[in-house]
């Protein structure tokens, strides 16, 4: 059943019930504490924190299980190491996030005092997705805890090695009512996501999204949406193109492309498209000599996504492209590594999010067109502009929209912890990581004090004084 379909069946009771009755749980464990002290939350972050660092190679294993073959360097790089380093930064700063900010008061309204508080939402749901298994569910779970929060996690069926530890290994660290573990096919996924959280994050397909949100919206629950979408490479028409070429080729080699901010297509100026695909060529084989038993190049994580990925091919030289394909042949569910010529509208490669391996090249005559191009389309998680002129970096920021960026470079910002990470439009709402990811599963509370004396009282009824009048003119000029 695909997840689209289980949004629009009716939901199985037994499931609703069931995680009814442990929503209930930790609805009860967050009254009985509904302002955990720095002191607790700090230890629930250090038990994390030393649960990652002491289980790695189970980790490593289970993810490579669950791709048939997921690059060990890359499960360290991309999920357990910003997944600690997340960690350590929320607990260092987790004391001046947690502080009353003065805010001020008018002097009409004075003697008074103004604070905002930051009070935990209470019991938060994250939806997790398939190709990073681990930082998509750690990175929400320590800002949701940071906040203070009760947390359930709802892990992907298409990992399902990962998934179950996960599940057993935050067992062995948390009650269940402070942080439990969902496991189960899309149909749970739906049950999930219709439940009365305070807040829902999901990260996943924006047609799934869509779903959620509305799932969401008949219980009024916030929520923050991590989807994706064809996040563009702009190469600028003076930029050495090894350069450019090496750090898109990394973008898109990462994890196979199944990286929701990959690069999915590149702008290339028409007269370098040549010369950038030759640069793009050697940058990918100086990672990946040989394709054949290389532990270093990750595998699709199934047959249907392989089965997808192959689609796109076939449709795409149907109508036209030219696909030069960078290895003779694939191994398994490793696919190869491709270029894609001649693209057009038509093709699904070019309406739909890639998330593989395979990166079409547009040509374009003018920066203008360039930046048109990507105006045109629905707004993406990620944009990338690769040219050394500061001028013409600051126009492609003031002239194009995306959830985040990178100049000379892909991917890293979402590693930068004191970055938000978000969307925009089509690629999601809401941030997180850092203190964004706080605030997001925080309240922040208006508190207006007054004590005995009250100078307000001038300014009650009945109306028409001569002091009111003296308040008016005062303070309405």
């Amino acid at each position: 059943m695909s997840a689209e379909t289980a949004f629009e069946e009716q939901i199985t009771p037994s499931y609703q019930n069931d995680l009814s009755a442990l929503l209930d749980t930790q609805r009860t464990a967050f009254r009985a504490n509904p302002m955990p002290s720095l002191g607790e939350r700090r230890e629930w972050l250090e038990k994390l924190r030393g649960l990652l660092t002491s289980e790695q190679q189970q980790i490593i294993g289970a993810i490579s299980a669950d791709f048939s073959n997921r690059s060990a360097d890359e499960t360290l790089l991309a999920e357990l190491m910003p997944s600690i380093q997340g960690i350590r930064y929320a607990s260092k700063n987790l004391k001046k996030w947690m502080k009353p900010e003065k805010r001020a008061v008018g002097p009409a309204f004075q003697p008074a005092k103004a604070k905002v508080v930051y009070q935990p939402l209470g019991v938060v749901g994250i939806i997790v997705p398939w190709n990073y298994p681990l930082f998509l569910a750690i990175g929400p779970l320590t800002a949701a805890l940071a906040a203070g929060n009760r947390v359930m996690i709802k892990m992907s069926e298409s990992t399902p090695r990962t998934s179950q530890l996960v599940k057993d290994l935050l067992a062995k660290i948390y009650p269940e009512d402070l942080v439990a573990v969902v496991l189960g096919e899309a149909d749970v996924g739906a049950a999930f996501s219709s439940l009365p959280f305070d807040h829902l994050l999901f990260t996943g397909a924006t047609s799934v999204g869509k779903h959620v949100m509305r799932a969401a919206a008949e219980n009024l629950t916030p929520v923050t949406l991590e989807l994706g979408g064809k996040s563009p490479a702009i190469v600028s028409e003076d930029v050495p193109l090894d350069d450019a070429a090496q750090r898109i080729a990394f973008g898109k080699a990462l994890n196979a492309g199944q990286t929701c901010v990959a690069p999915d297509y590149v702008l290339v100026p028409k007269q370098r498209v040549n010369g950038f695909v030759e640069a793009y060529r050697d940058a990918v084989l100086k990672f990946y000599p040989q394709l054949k038993d290389n532990p270093d190049y990750t595998a699709i994580v199934n047959e249907r996504h392989l089965k997808r990925l192959n689609d796109y091919l076939t449709d795409a030289e149907s109508k036209g492209a030219q696909v030069i394909r960078l290895y003779d042949e694939g191994q398994g569910r490793r696919l190869p590594m491709a270029v894609l010529l001649n693209v057009s509208n038509e093709m699904k490669v070019m309406q739909d999010e890639i998330f593989g391996p395979l990166l079409p090249i547009v040509p374009y005559e003018t920066k203008e067109d360039a930046f048109n191009y990507v105006n045109d389309r629905p707004r993406p998680l990620a944009l990338y502009y690769f040219g050394y002129n500061k001028a013409q970096q600051e126009e492609v920021l003031q002239q194009t929209h995306a959830g985040g960026v990178c100049i000379n470079d892909t991917l890293l910002h979402v590693a930068q912890e004191d970055l938000p990470f978000g969307g925009v439009g089509p690629s999601g709402m809401g941030h997180y990581h850092g203190r964004e990811g706080f605030l997001t599963f925080s309240k922040a509370k208006s508190v207006f004090v007054k004590q005995r004396y009250n100078a307000a009282a001038m300014i009650y009824p009945p109306y028409g004084k001569a002091l009111q009048k003296m308040v008016y003119k005062l303070f309405i000029r």
